[in-house]
């Protein structure tokens, strides 16, 4: 019985110790793109890079894009290991070039080339900033949220608060707590997790569309989480399942998606120049 005892014991205090360890370090897991060491990205072609100023005093990397006059810009946040440049590049090139549309691509607080900590607050205002500036550089153009995984949740936070074209998720989830609960079954989250992201609650309040694509062998965030915050938004989103998994499906809607956002500013859009031919 005594060497029992002494087996819980020691069981309940490496699980007490797991515990404590996933409370103070939880931020590092859930933002590892600006803890570990990246190498030097260059700002890809036809972008320039800028430094946005957030609400509390933060300076935030950026790469910028203009769009055609009466075009559409998309504001796009990357996911939590990555970076803004091959989103940059993406909505830079293919339909979204021949379409007319700008870009604005921001790395968060704490990742290469920005100030401050990364937490849901300051990525929050990391999000309104981009929109903010975007607005500043193109005045009266119509801004598509754009977000994968976690940016996704940006994306709907600040969906939330400003009235944009619409919203162009890949691979959400419908709330942190909820991915943290499937991920760590056996940890107390919901007093632990000190960053939420409540996408479910946040997207009901918003009136623009909504397109979710999901790959169905995602193995970071399960297909069912993506489909319950698509019905959370009710009848304005579209959800779209793929085989893929949480990476591989990173635009393979972008055509469709373009041209959809598009129609509401196509009559005001200018076409692009042709070129001369010399005689």
């Amino acid at each position: 019985m005594r060497l029992l005892a002494f087996l819980v014991l020691v069981g309940l205090g490496l699980y007490g110790a797991g515990v404590l360890a996933l409370a103070f370090g939880q931020r590092h897991l859930l933002y590892p793109g600006a803890w570990m060491a990246m190498p030097p990205a260059a700002a890809p072609a036809g972008t320039e890079t800028l430094i946005l100023t957030t609400s509390d005093g933060q300076r935030l990397h950026a790469l910028w894009r203009p769009p055609r006059p009466g075009c559409g810009v998309v504001v796009s946040f990357h996911g939590n290991a990555s970076r803004p440049e091959p989103h940059a590049r993406r909505f830079a090139e293919g339909p979204w070039r021949r379409g007319g549309w700008g870009v604005l691509a921001p790395a968060y607080r704490g990742y290469p080339g920005s100030t401050g900590d990364p937490s849901e607050a300051g990525l929050i205002r990391d999000g309104l900033a981009a929109y903010a500036a975007a607005t500043e550089r193109a005045p009266g153009a119509p801004i598509l949220l754009h977000g994968h995984s976690l940016g996704s949740a940006v994306a709907v936070a600040v969906g939330e608060r400003v009235t944009p074209l619409g919203l162009y998720l890949e691979a959400p989830f419908d709330s942190l707590s909820h991915l943290a609960r499937l991920r760590y079954p056996l940890v107390p989250t919901g007093w632990l997790l000190a960053d939420t992201y409540r996408s479910d609650q946040r997207i009901a309040a918003g009136t623009a569309p909504v397109l979710i694509v999901q790959g169905q062998d995602d193995p970071v965030v399960p297909a069912k989480l993506a489909r319950r915050l698509a019905d959370a938004a009710g009848p304005r989103a579209t959800f779209d399942l793929i085989p893929g998994d949480h990476v591989s499906i990173l635009g393979h809607a972008d055509g469709q998606v373009e041209a959809r956002f598009r129609a509401g500013f196509k009559d005001t859009c200018e076409a692009p120049a042709l070129a001369v031919q010399a005689p």
